[in-house]
């Protein structure tokens, strides 16, 4: 039996070659000597908290991933808004925790 790829080349398909990714350009272009501030809100949520992490690295990319990881640590729902990431409940401590992990200096806002 032949290989995916020579199959691919007999029904008229080219395999393309993608180039590495760098992974120092995405070290570099991350900047976590800012402050990151999670806060609680439930003003027009119809009396629902859900946690706000703000001033996150504005590349969509890298909200999804952290949103992602987020999501998946607190076993909630979430999403991103306005290069912002919200978590549903009140997820404060355990965010804080994942993001000062990721090298972030993590400050909570408001009450």
């Amino acid at each position: 039996m032949s290989s995916l790829s020579d199959q691919l080349k007999n029904l008229g398909f080219e395999a393309s070659e993608q180039a590495p990714e760098d992974a120092s350009v995405a070290d570099t272009a991350i900047d976590k000597s800012t402050a990151v501030r999670i806060q609680r809100q439930t003003k027009g949520r119809k009396g629902k908290g859900v946690t706000v992490i703000f001033d996150l690295p504005t590349e969509a990319e890298l909200l999804a991933d952290y949103a992602k990881q987020l999501r998946k640590q607190c076993g909630v729902g979430g999403s991103v808004k306005n290069n912002t990431i919200e978590l549903q409940g009140d997820q404060r401590e355990a965010s804080k925790a994942f993001l000062e992990q990721q090298g972030f200096k993590v400050k909570l806002a408001g009450g």
